[in-house]
């Protein structure tokens, strides 16, 4: 079909049209496009908009090589042939993008057979380096909770920190404890020492902070059983905290996580060309296959990743399913998210460098296009920088790189860039709304830009950095000057050049009025996304030692004079509870009570500190025995409908719409920071 059409595809892109006729036709297919994506809902319909896309882009792209290049200066040639690059750059990953989404597999519980013991031996592991005992704890008594054969199952804590507290809970927990003398290859090494000291038929890992659901090896290993050649079966990473730009923005909840969009759309579409990764956590591996790489790959400080770029070489199935059955906690200050994501780009850049997807041999055509897309993914701070600094070069300086009259420009840049949102809108607004991943490449392209090309040159350099979680804590609201700087520095940079222009392009009447305001138009986008970014680095308070989850789940209190008291959780941590009482009734602070937490039929009662009195309570856990702490976990944290019930419910927004709200928090978030606002 793509064979038949392509010859008129190539009239639509090249046939040269007069102003009013390229305007018609550019208003007739956004418009087309436009109804049918609102009116209509198929994977049919997501398709020709994805093509309707690529063909004005090729269209744009065209135009843009043929009428746009003609320089006079060589700064305006330099200049010029730097923003088309970045633009291709753009409209590579696009394209690329639409190419791994195309057809998304929707993989669904597979039967575990009836007789169980025709079911295969896994062993759990939970490494752990620096984060706290009262983080990993959890994780380790949520997967002594998961529903699989006792004598089919072994946990392992593997402790690189070789604490002497640790090895006393797992002993009390009953869980293995594994430590080793040497740190060598960080997370990786750590994996490849137990895989050594273990002899399960599978393995499933968890990040220490990721708490795995009683349900996890059943909606897993069916799929195991049934594709003897599958060496991964990956689930979603699902945060039940905030990561610091929702908290900083105050839109957890209300704006889909920055992850959704790989878990919810790359990651079903990675499925279908046998190349979903896996992503270090929350995910089970064959032994076998990793005994047959030579286990969990160390070359690179994302070791995840080439784990499974090595494991498709060696022509194994990875599969993806689409149903959280785990929860851990998002990063807790824009730091660590920023050196987070630096750790990602450069391990990133190093597979692209020694184990480049395009080359070598074991890699089918889609399985190349989707490791290469998620490796030059994190290439984007060179182009997002030009971006952001580019309209300066007419504003300020009066150097035209891009050689031809604004009309031009708006005629043939407009569809492009409207049939992409459209496209883009079909495809993820489930996960991710419009415009939002330009807050995020635009606060973390400063950053990315050195690490990911040092990795280019030298992939050895940099060191594996651990994300530290349940530790960061803020007595009061302040503003990162040290992370905001690179966005002062750009948003300083295009505060001048909207000043320059209309004063000395507008006002003076010097150059071209139409390229002025094309170019002021693009420098106010830039400052609308600058101002968000910044006030992302204003970090809110936060006291809590741990995070809550908002959830509902009935409860029972038993009062000292006999009578019994129904209420229901408003959320819970591993410390404490908020508990909504029925109207009209309270209960003082200070006093120790029972509560009963109920999952369906069954209840686990425990004792309470009311520390906050009145119609809502604020119940502090006390000191528990490692046997009721598992009993608490297991009718919160672990059980299975927790965060699956919330998977993919996110508000949809239109692109306008979602426009409109960052505009708001360009604009309004600016009291937070007024010196006259008392911080408490």
């Amino acid at each position: 079909m793509l064979a038949a059409v392509l010859p008129f595809l190539f009239l639509i892109i090249a046939i040269p049209l007069e102003e009013n006729d390229q305007i018609a036709f550019g208003i007739a297919i956004c418009l087309v496009s436009l109804i049918v994506g609102r009116v209509f809902n198929s994977r049919l319909i997501v398709i020709i908009l994805i093509l309707s896309s690529v063909t004005m882009t090729a269209r744009y792209f065209y135009w843009r090589v043929t009428s746009t290049l003609g320089f006079t200066q060589p700064i305006e040639y330099v200049l010029g042939f730097l923003l088309l690059s970045a633009e291709i750059y753009g409209v590579t990953i696009m394209s690329l993008g639409y190419f791994q989404s195309i057809w998304p597999v929707k993989r669904t519980l597979v039967k575990l057979p009836d007789n169980e013991a025709l079911w295969p031996t896994v062993d759990i592991f939970i490494p752990t380096y620096n984060e706290p005992l009262s983080i990993v704890s959890t994780t380790i008594l949520a997967a002594q909770s998961i529903d699989w054969p006792l004598n089919k199952l072994n946990i392992y804590l593997l402790d690189d920190g070789n604490r002497e507290s640790f090895k006393k809970f797992a002993q009390d927990a009953g869980v293995h404890y594994l430590t080793r003398t040497e740190n060598t290859h960080a997370k990786a090494g750590n994996l490849n020492a137990a895989l050594k000291r273990s002899k399960g038929d599978y393995v499933a890992i968890f990040d220490c902070d990721h708490i795995p659901t009683r349900s996890f090896l059943q909606m897993t290993m069916g799929w195991f059983l049934k594709d003897h050649k599958l060496a991964v079966m990956q689930t979603p990473h699902y945060f039940f905290s905030p990561d610091p730009i929702e908290r900083n923005l105050k839109v957890h909840g209300h704006i889909p996580n920055e992850g959704e969009l790989f878990y919810g759309v790359v990651q079903e579409g990675n499925d279908y060309w046998n190349a979903s990764f896996f992503c270090g956590s929350c995910a089970v591996l064959k032994r076998s296959a990793l005994n047959d790489i030579g286990g969990i790959a160390v070359e690179t400080v994302t070791e995840d990743a080439h784990t499974a770029l090595k494991l498709s070489r060696k022509g194994y199935n990875l599969g993806y399913i689409s149903v959280p059955q785990a929860a851990g906690l998002a990063t807790e200050s824009l730091n660590a998210h920023v050196n987070q994501r630096i750790r990602w780009a450069r391990g990133m850049a190093q597979i692209f460098r020694i184990d480049n997807p395009f080359f070598g041999r074991g890699l089918k055509l889609g399985q190349r296009l989707c490791y290469a897309t998620a490796m030059l993914g994190f290439f984007y701070s060179v182009p997002r920088l030009i971006f952001l600094i580019a309209p300066m070069a007419y504003l300020i300086f009066g150097w035209e790189i891009y050689q031809t009259s604004a009309m031009s420009v708006f005629i043939y840049a407009l569809p492009h860039l409207f049939m992409a949102q459209v496209a883009g809108h079909k495809i993820q607004n489930q996960f991710r709304h419009s415009f939002w991943g330009e807050i995020y490449d635009t606060l973390l392209a400063p950053y990315l830009l050195l690490p990911v090309l040092v990795a280019m040159i030298n992939p050895k350099a940099g060191n594996f950095g651990v994300t530290r979680k349940g530790v960061t804590r803020f007595e009061k609201n302040h503003f990162d000057f040290p992370i905001a700087a690179p966005t002062l520095a750009l948003l300083g940079f295009n505060l001048i050049g909207l000043g320059f222009g209309i004063f000395h392009n507008v006002y003076l009447e010097h150059g071209n009025l139409q390229t002025t305001f094309l170019n002021l138009f693009w420098v106010i986008f830039n400052i609308v996304i600058l101002l968000t970014c910044l006030y992302i680095a204003y970090e809110s308070k936060e006291l809590r030692s741990t995070p809550r989850v908002e959830m509902e789940l009935p409860a029972a209190i038993y009062l000292p004079n006999g009578k019994t008291l129904y209420a229901s959780t408003r959320d819970f941590s591993s410390k404490g509870f908020s508990l909504q009482l029925p109207p009209g009734y309270e209960l003082k602070a200070g006093k120790t009570i029972e509560i009963g937490i109920f999952r369906g039929v069954e209840e686990i009662r425990l004792p309470f500190e009311v520390k906050t009195g009145g119609n809502i309570l604020g119940l502090q856990i006390g000191d528990l025995s490692v046997q009721d702490q598992r009993k608490l976990v297991e009718v919160t944290f672990s059980r299975a409908d927790n965060w699956a019930q919330n998977w993919g419910i996110n508000r949809q927004v239109n692109p306008l719409t979602s426009f409109k709200e960052l505009m708001g928090h360009a604009l309004l978030n600016h009291r937070r920071l007024s010196p006259s606002k008392k911080l408490k």
